[in-house]
């Protein structure tokens, strides 16, 4: 089976003022086609700091990532909800087709069919502070 996402000798370490913080090392990992994988550890072991390496979010020090694709599709729930409060929620969960210029008549009728059902079709035009957290975590 193919790999869909290869890991090599991934490192992540700042610079602070006590010196150099070294939050990852030497991760390597190969996901194939189909697989699930589930990172777990303790607080502060490097498991967002992996997650937006991969996300894109952030770049490692040094090792190599690898995607079986040249633009794979990737979707990450980040800890906090992130949602901008003075949106509304559709506002919110238009806001990456706002930023690619993909902001269609059809991909807001998408969007909001899906929030409808993630069952927030009563929420659609109402602020973030108005919902729950799990709630919030489904406009992201």
């Amino acid at each position: 089976m193919k790999n869909k996402l290869s890991l090599k000798n991934i490192n992540k370490s700042y610079e602070t003022k006590e010196g150099t913080f070294t939050a990852i090392e030497d991760i390597t990992l190969d996901v194939k086609e189909g697989e699930i994988l589930a990172i777990i550890g303790t607080s502060g072991c490097g498991k967002s700091t992996l997650l937006n390496i991969i996300a894109g979010l952030d770049t490692a020090t040094n090792g190599k990532l690898k995607f079986s694709s040249k633009d794979p599709r990737i979707s990450y729930m980040l800890q906090s909800d992130a949602l901008l409060s003075w949106r509304s929620v559709l506002d919110n969960a238009c806001l990456g087709l706002e930023l690619q210029h993909e902001l269609t008549e059809n991909n807001v009728d998408r969007v909001k069919a899906l929030l409808s059902e993630y069952g927030l079709d009563d929420f659609i035009y109402a602020k973030p502070s108005s919902l729950s957290g799990g709630m919030k975590q489904r406009v992201v």
